[in-house]
């Protein structure tokens, strides 16, 4: 074999060498490729995946915020109706109080019998106490009204109770009067009497502000229901 074929059989030996390099590299390229893409491709789904927990976590969010703040604005607004309600009943309250005083004042006296009212109330106090000593207390401005009922208040209690007639004594200290003008937030009486034991022990406070505190307490649930059933429904 001379020098020329061996340069040519070495030259095919370079080439089938560098063929197969080629070939190698090119697996070694295409599976690199392929294994980028799917580490990428995994990459981009874990991304996408976190993005869609994340968006998912802050909607949840916004939806607790709006369920929040809906809660609020609806118990604000209960609250508003509360007050409002609430409102309308302690005015009608003020407007039945001050519609009282006209049965103990002096100019309506004889148009609203305020004289049988308070023996009634005399009497109904007693019956309450069963005591037979008493002591009462009435305004300065009803003390001749009082006087002049007394004895037969008693005797109509000792009838209804069946026992003699206790002894009453009107003390010299007297109930507030009725509300001021010039000082609205002092004590005031309306009218009507408070007994108690002599030994103070029991006390049976029957002024007409008690009453219409009894009975405003007692007709409470009838009056919001009347005012208020259709806004609760």
């Amino acid at each position: 074999m001379n020098d020329a074929d061996v340069s040519k059989q070495i030259q095919q030996m370079v080439r089938f060498i560098r063929q197969e390099a080629e070939e190698k590299a090119n697996e070694i390229s295409v599976s690199a490729e392929e294994e980028f893409n799917i580490e990428k491709l995994q990459i981009v789904e874990a991304e996408k995946k976190k993005i869609r927990q994340e968006y998912e976590r802050k909607q949840k969010q916004v939806e607790v915020r709006k369920k929040i703040e809906y809660s609020m604005q609806l118990n604000a607004s209960r609250i508003k109706v509360l007050q409002a309600q609430d409102d309308l009943v302690n005015a009608m309250r003020e407007a039945a109080s001050k519609d009282l005083l006209n049965v103990s004042h002096h100019k309506f006296h004889q148009h609203h019998n305020y004289s049988g009212l308070l023996k009634g109330l005399i009497v109904q106090g007693l019956l309450r106490l069963k005591e037979p000593s008493v002591l009462m207390r009435c305004r300065k401005e009803d003390l001749h009204i009082v006087e002049s009922v007394l004895d037969d208040a008693k005797a109509e209690y000792a009838e209804k109770a069946k026992v003699h007639e206790p002894e009453v004594v009107v003390d010299s200290i007297h109930l507030p009067s009725g509300p001021s003008h010039d000082d609205p937030h002092a004590l005031s009486c309306s009218g009507g009497v408070v007994l108690a034991s002599r030994d103070g022990k029991i006390v049976f406070e029957n002024s007409l502000d008690a009453r219409l505190d009894v009975a405003f307490r007692g007709k409470l649930p009838e009056i919001r229901r009347l005012l208020f059933s259709q806004v609760a429904a």
